[in-house]
């Protein structure tokens, strides 16, 4: 979703500065290489409009900036990799397959959906705290919700929400939980497996 804001603060030498939103709240840290057109040299109340990210420590900044009068370019726009939406997708079409085929138990394919909707949702509630600058959910929560099965919502949140979707260190670790649980769906599909799972079902 696209902000609009004033620049109250750059420092050219350094190329970074901060932007209030017109909707109100905190300062936002916006760097010259979000701008769109990085020729022309921001300055102090200019209007712009951008879209709202976090930085590699989860601080909330500006990207796709544009002055008043830019238009945001079409490459800026494709950014979004297509790829990375198709792989939650294959996914949980795999899980209905092999569940409607009785590969593995039924219920495997509405514990995905429903896990994977609640990771969006925990995203969602971390993306609006960090831009209020309230209280943040843990990323260690986040990890053990993807780790569970939750992975698919997860990588549509990052690129719907821009959440989570630039920190290195937090992406390996997200990549490793993802690995891991897609080894498991693969074991269920084994009978030591089906039978582990058919035994937990039965237990509760």
């Amino acid at each position: 979703m696209r902000v609009k804001g004033k620049i109250t603060s750059w420092n050219n030498e350094k190329g970074f500065g901060f932007i209030i939103p017109n909707a109100g709240g905190k300062q936002i840290f916006v760097h010259i290489k979000a701008f769109n057109n990085r020729k022309k040299t921001p300055t102090i109340n200019q209007l712009v409009t951008y879209t709202l990210s976090t930085d590699r420590q989860g601080r909330p900044c500006a990207e796709k900036v544009t002055r008043a009068g830019e238009v945001l370019s079409k490459r800026s726009k494709k950014e979004n990799n297509s790829f990375a939406y198709f792989i939650p997708i294959v996914f949980v079409v795999s899980v209905g397959v092999s569940a409607l085929s009785n590969k593995i138990e039924f219920l495997v394919l509405p514990f995905y959906l429903t896990i994977s909707l609640l990771t969006f949702i925990l995203y969602a509630v971390d993306k609006s705290a960090a831009q209020k600058g309230s209280w943040r959910t843990q990323e260690s929560t986040l990890h053990l919700f993807s780790l569970a099965g939750g992975w698919p919502g997860a990588i549509i949140a990052q690129q719907t929400l821009r959440h989570k979707s630039k920190k290195q260190s937090f992406r390996a670790v997200f990549w490793v939980t993802a690995i891991l649980n897609i080894g498991v769906f693969i074991w269920l599909h084994t009978s030591e497996g089906g039978a582990a799972l058919s035994s937990i079902i039965n237990s509760v």
